[in-house]
């Protein structure tokens, strides 16, 4: 995938997500141009059996090591948060937990350390159907609003805070509904869908975004997202709409849906084909 020579990754977090990316790396990375020089987590426990010894970085802070040209996180928004700007000293770096750019000091320390260290901060869409066309229905000043709802059985949930508490009233019960930036906090590995929507948006941002949190008795194998979106009417009143319905199939109380596995590893084979470039994009 490069001139001089195989892209050396690095994965961040190992649970479902991050175990499917490192089995694929050793499988199929050596015919792809890609090198697995590392993996951490912070139970390091769990990687006993199945990464190599010689793979296993037990402090993340010394990942500059192994030289890396692309650091993947697939473990939990807190990692963006601390550690996000110090990975881009060292490496173009791919986020799995979007909902860490909510954060606008943690979006602000990317972007200055991106530009800093000349280095990418590529955005795996994952959920996110119809990314493009809504990326470039914004870009040409045509998106009115869009809205992301995501229900699945609320043991598919991680939520903290206010929404920890919050009990299923019916069969299908709103948790949440309001602008993307308010959610993300406290449903940060259920959000990052809305997230990605939100920077597919920039006009409307996460603020502009509406995110609806949905627990659904019924779903125990799936997890469901709408997108709704709207263009500004035309001149007889009428406005540009577009609804998809996105049924993707889960393990009974799993955060990460199947297809959604599949979507990372795509979005990691695309940013290792992009220029490196300083901001933040999507792939």
């Amino acid at each position: 995938m490069a001139d001089k020579g195989p892209w050396r990754v690095g994965v961040v977090g190992y649970g479902r997500l991050g175990q499917s990316l490192v089995s694929r790396l050793l499988a199929q990375g050596p015919e792809l141009g890609l090198e697995l020089v590392f993996v951490w987590n912070r139970d390091p426990g769990r990687m006993a059996g199945s990464v190599p010894p010689s793979l296993q970085l037990q402090k993340l802070a010394a990942l500059g090591e192994r030289h890396p040209d692309l650091v993947v996180e697939v473990a939990h928004p807190k990692i963006i948060h601390e550690s996000g700007a110090q990975i881009l000293r060292h490496a173009n770096l791919l986020v799995g937990s979007p909902s860490a750019l909510s954060d606008q000091t943690t979006e602000r320390q990317l972007l200055e350390a991106s530009q800093h260290w000349n280095h990418a901060v590529f955005v795996a869409r994952g959920a996110l159907w119809g990314t493009e066309d809504i990326t470039r229905l914004d870009a040409a000043g045509g998106l009115r609003s869009l809205r992301v709802t995501m229900a699945t059985h609320p043991d598919g949930f991680r939520l903290e805070g206010p929404l920890a508490a919050a009990h299923s009233t019916g069969p299908r019960t709103v948790l949440y509904e309001g602008p993307v930036r308010g959610l993300c906090p406290f449903a940060p590995r259920n959000s990052n869908t809305m997230a990605a929507a939100a920077l597919a948006a920039p006009s409307l941002g996460f603020d502009g975004v509406t995110g609806v949190l949905v627990a659904d008795l019924s779903l125990t194998d799936m997890h469901v997202v709408d997108v709704e979106l709207s263009g500004h009417p035309g001149p007889r009143g009428r406005s540009f709409a577009v609804h998809t319905h996105r049924e993707n199939p889960a393990e009974p109380g799993a955060v990460t849906g199947s297809a959604t596995v599949t979507a990372f590893w795509r979005s990691l084979l695309a940013c290792c084909q992009l220029p490196s470039r300083p901001g933040i994009h999507l792939c």
